[in-house]
């Protein structure tokens, strides 16, 4: 059997080490990952090889050769531009279209027994088998799932947590028959997770799955590469490591100079011929390459060197990186998670702060101290978003500098010369922050409109007239020291997952693009924002029948922007209306819960004494509301998603309507008896945008106070709602309490539970394993319905290292019993 080495690949999210090197050939060990690989091959009897090579191809053809060295016979399939997992391997049809072959990626680092991948393959006789692993965090790979015969029922590729329904990934490494070339087409960009395995089991064709016992590692980020240099020295993989242990777990490779007053606390690798000096210390993890000169008095301690490298007399290297040909002066301190590129000069006494990059051929001078990357090409690094947009402590965590990089990278994202819209709360820290944001986009060749402060659904409803996307800066509803950093596309929308990793990517890599001075963007400051918004809304929603109703409302502005459009509002829609708390604070930019439940009563009071119809709070950027009834007594957000969805409903007759899964299926039962549907989305906020704009969909709302009015807009928007809820009320001539009263009692119980990061994927398998022969439901996290119609969610937080369970019964006890049995299953897994 022959196999294929797939060694094409950029590795961006490991520059600047792969500036000038392609990443199948960074050391592991003083060996190049992709050796590791073919020596596994070699000792399975795969020593035909084809490797496929696109990026720096000739650096990884001019080191392999054909193989003799190795014992192996290789040759190469160049291509001209990439073309993904599969249309690499197509590339390489013309040598493999004989036989069976296994497919493996150049740059993972393994021990899996291919004999043993092989022969199961064979005894399935399947057209693919694809091996699989189980790994703590299953985000950056392809979850799989197989049944007890070892066939595939599902894959999904990179998944969010929502999304995660196990921990066993796809490792990349196949074995497969040449009749699946029939389903990849010549010279086109084809992966094999995303295309082919999909259309594979459309057509019922055998996919098999095998589970690898062993060790796996994706070396796709600086820490996983560091990571496997400590797993070789400790033993964890079974590869080959040249040299000598000379104490145990001290290698020391042919041609070295130790002095014996030198310090070395293993496990730890010195490479062929490099010299170590007395008075070094060296501690564990710590790799060093050929012809590596460490001066006396210096300390290492997990940093992995590569070739040709000069460490001078007293630096101080901790879990850092540091590329080939590169010289590290005297005194020099480069901080854990530092990474510095080829062929460097780091001054005397200068320091390089943690996780900073330096690109290759660059020069630190002495005494610098450098706590921002210096860039010659791009990286990667940990993803910035969260639920809210990029949160932080404001001037702790989101500071001016970090907007400024962050705008820039956005700038980036997009075209020359495009607009984008600017808004912010009502405090103190938005306004400061918006300026940075502002002039970090006019300085990328962006023109801005700056809203300035307004409500949030005017700044999302202004994106959409004509800007490529918007910002918008907010207190963390509930946190007053923290501020929020939201971007929005075209269409006024949250960014999407891949515009979030696009964004993300740019970040990462700090390449900013910068106009020249001909192309700094301009500045305008549109007028009658709030007119044109309550024009617009009133033109979309039907308020048929509101000028006849009488109805009497009072409404909280709770000192936000909110209460900016109201008077543009109230005016035309007819209504007799009290507003409070109209003024803005900028001491109050959010509120806390307790806060808002004390500000609900006391709008139920004056609701109660005025004989109002309703009483509604805006929350302070006007994005959701929240409602009081007729006698004052509050509609708690659950029941309010019910109250407006029985409304819409009974009006429309027809369509369908957007809820989260966590939502009660007392939901289904409303709309049902209208004649709609409920579809089903995950908890973000994107999905019910995107069902939103369907046509069909009638509402969405997600059960804490956002409601989506598709016939105005597919995102939150507490003014449009509230306008949408006067006319229904109006022509319904009913009161909040009437339509409450109708709708059936919901019993749902919410839990959270601490789970570490590393167990997540683990938790989510042991769910879908203790799940057995329910029914299962994956639209978001995993959903177990029992026989007797309740049922049990279980959702890793994206965030924080907590895992959400939602239990819905008949009744209370039973909901609570079922909750309680779930968290056990949660809690022993975690454990």
């Amino acid at each position: 059997m022959k196999a294929v080495v797939m060694a094409g690949g950029e590795g961006t999210r490991l520059r600047p080490m792969t500036s000038s090197m392609p990443k199948p050939l960074l050391p592991v060990a003083n060996r190049p990952i992709m050796e590791h690989v073919l020596r596994l091959l070699k000792r399975h009897g795969l020593t035909e090889t084809v490797v496929t090579v696109q990026f720096l191809a000739s650096l990884v053809r001019n080191y392999f050769g054909d193989g003799e060295e190795l014992g192996m016979d290789l040759t190469y399939a160049n291509e001209e531009k990439p073309l993904g997992t599969a249309g690499s391997v197509k590339n390489a049809e013309e040598a493999l279209k004989d036989d069976s072959f296994l497919v493996i990626s150049g740059d993972a680092l393994t021990d899996f027994d291919l004999t043993d991948l092989i022969r199961f393959h064979r005894e399935k006789g399947g057209l693919v088998t694809v091996c699989l692993t189980r790994v703590p965090n299953p985000l950056e790979f392809g979850i799989t799932i197989v049944d007890e015969e070892g066939k595939v029922e599902r894959f999904l590729e990179k998944p969010t947590w929502g999304q995660v329904f196990s921990d066993t990934v796809n490792t990349g490494i196949y074995v497969m028959e040449p009749e699946v070339f029939d389903y990849v087409a010549a010279d086109e960009s084809v992966d094999w997770s995303g295309d082919v395995f999909p259309q594979l089991m459309k057509e019922g064709k055998p996919i098999y799955g095998y589970i690898a016992e062993g060790y796996w590692e994706d070396v796709g980020t600086h820490e996983s590469y560091v990571k496997a240099q400590a797993d070789v020295l400790e033993g964890k993989v079974d590869v080959d490591v040249d040299g000598f242990e000379i104490s145990p777990g001290v290698w020391v490779a042919e041609g070295a100079e130790v002095d014996p007053e030198a310090v070395l606390r293993g496990p730890l690798y010195i490479g062929d011929y490099a010299k170590v000096e007395a008075g070094v210390e060296i501690r564990e993890h710590t790799v060093l390459g050929s012809n590596v000169v460490v001066k006396s008095g210096a300390f290492l301690h997990k940093a992995v060197v590569h070739d040709n490298v000069y460490v001078g007399q007293h630096s101080n290297l901790r879990g850092c990186v540091i590329g080939k040909n590169t010289d590290v002066m005297r005194a020099a301190r480069i901080e854990d998670g530092a990474v510095i590129g080829d062929e460097c000069l780091i001054g005397e006494e200068s320091i390089i702060a943690a996780n900073v990059r330096v690109y290759p051929f660059k020069t630190i001078e002495a005494g610098a101290f450098v706590n921002t990357s210096v860039i010659w090409e791009s990286r990667g690094q940990e993803h910035l978003f969260g639920a809210r947009g990029v949160s932080g402590i404001l001037n702790v965590e989101i500071t001016p500098e970090l907007a400024v990089r962050l705008a820039g990278a956005y700038a980036t994202t997009l075209k020359k010369g495009s607009t984008v819209t600017t808004a912010r709360d009502h405090s103190r820290g938005a306004r400061a922050l918006k300026r940075a944001v502002i002039s970090a986009l006019q300085a990328s060749a962006i023109d801005v409109r700056d809203l300035e402060n307004v409500p949030m659904p005017v700044a999302r409803q202004q994106t959409a007239r004509g800007s490529a996307g918007g910002i918008m800066i907010r207190t963390t509803p509930g946190v007053p020291d923290s501020v929020d950093i939201m971007f929005f596309d075209q269409r006024g929308a949250d960014l999407s997952q891949a515009g979030q990793r696009k964004l993300d990517r740019v970040y990462a890599r700090q390449e900013y693009r910068r106009a020249f001075p001909g192309e700094i963007g301009d500045l305008t400051f549109p007028s009658s924002v709030f007119d044109s918004y309550a024009g617009a809304v009133l033109r979309a929603v039907d308020t048929s029948g509101v000028a006849e109703a009488g109805l009497k409302v009072v409404i909280d502005a709770a000192h936000g922007s909110a209460g900016l459009v109201l008077p543009s509002l109230l005016g035309r829609l007819g209504v007799d209306a009290l507003v409070i708390n109209p003024g803005l604070d900028e001491a109050k930019p959010t509120e806390t819960r307790d806060e808002r439940r004390s500000a609900l009563i006391r709008l139920g009071e004056m609701v109660s004494s005025a004989r109002a119809s309703f009483g509604v709070r805006f929350d302070p950027v006007g994005e959701r509301i929240s409602l009081v009834d007729e006698r004052g007594r509050i509609v708690e957000d659950d029941r309010a998603l019910l109250v407006l969805l029985d409304l819409v409903a009974a009006e429309r007759r027809s369509g369908r309507v957007a809820l989260p899964v966590t939502t009660t299926r007392i939901a289904e039962q409303v709309a049902a008896y209208h004649g709609t549907q409920v579809q089903w989305t995950t908890t973000s906020p994107d999905d019910l945008t995107r069902v939103g704009e369907e046509e069909g969909t009638i509402f969405g709302g997600d059960g804490r106070g956002g409601f989506i009015v598709p016939e105005f807009s597919s995102v939150f928007d507490g003014t449009a709602a509230f306008v949408r809820l006067i006319g229904l009320v109006s022509r319904t001539q009913l009161t909040l309490s009437q339509i409450d009263a109708r709708i059936p009692r919901a019993h749902v119980h919410r839990r959270d539970l601490a789970t570490p990061w590393a167990v997540k994927g683990l938790v989510m398998r042991r769910v879908v394993e203790a799940a057995g022969d329910r029914s299962v439901d994956t639209t978001d996290g995993v959903r177990v319905v029992e026989a007797d119609g309740r049922w049990i969610m279980v959702l890793p937080d994206p965030a924080e290292a907590v895992t959400h369970l939602w239990a819905e019964g008949p009744d209370d006890a039973s909901a609570q019993t079922l909750l309680d049995e779930w968290a056990t299953v949660v809690d022993s897994a975690g454990r």
